[in-house]
């Protein structure tokens, strides 16, 4: 199931939180050699994390991660203006534009997470009436993006080959919600449900497939 929780409430789920940490520091140290900070807890962070993002999460069953997003304003500091802001051609800062950052999957993960989170953003982008997510991505998951039917529009990039990075704008359109629901296979009422129970919106109890 799909869970959406502000940074200053993931020690509600402790192993949920330390799973998914434990995780990005798997995918983004050991897997993919970036230079990240990673605690003596095997536990990936950076200083994003610390500005109450909200992270999209794949739960398992046994309440471990399977996969995540995170989300920030660009109202506030982001990695695409503190970092990128030459790739993407000017400043982004906006109400109506969210960073999507990290994301990440589970060594393990089922192929239905990645459809699941990219779901999981739209899903952000259109409950807080936003126009466009945009993200930073590497050359990797440019294939990844085409598969899941939501690919971005790209602003800029560097470099070539597997070391491309890119900035782009994904729009949040009701017409892609459709191919993102059938790729995950959930239902529209499910993934709506995962986001109102998170968010208090509806008292509808959250059931553990979709």
């Amino acid at each position: 199931m799909l869970r959406y929780i502000y940074g200053e409430d993931l020690s509600r789920f402790p192993l949920l939180r330390d799973t998914m940490f434990q995780d990005r520091a798997t995918q983004f140290r050991d897997r993919l050699g970036w230079e990240v900070t990673v605690d003596d807890a095997g536990e990936e962070r950076d200083s994003y994390d610390a500005m109450n993002p909200i992270y999209a999460i794949w739960e398992r069953p046994d309440g471990r991660h399977g996969g995540s997003m995170r989300f920030l304003p660009t109202v506030a500091d982001t990695m695409v203006n503190d970092h990128f802001r030459h790739l993407a051609g000017a400043e982004i800062r906006t109400p109506l534009i969210w960073e999507c950052t990290r994301f990440c999957l589970a060594p393990d993960a089922e192929p239905r997470v990645s459809s699941a989170l990219m779901l999981a953003a739209l899903e952000v982008g259109l409950n807080f009436h936003l126009t466009d997510l945009v993200g930073v991505f590497d050359a990797r998951m440019v294939r990844v993006y085409r598969r899941l039917g939501w690919e971005p529009t790209v602003l800029g990039s560097e470099g070539s080959g597997r070391a491309a990075i890119s900035v782009g704008l994904w729009a949040c359109t009701h017409d892609v919600l459709p191919v993102l629901l059938d790729r995950a296979g959930i239902s529209a009422a499910f993934s709506q449900a995962w986001f109102d129970q998170s968010f208090g919106l509806k008292p509808m109890p959250l059931a553990a497939t979709g």
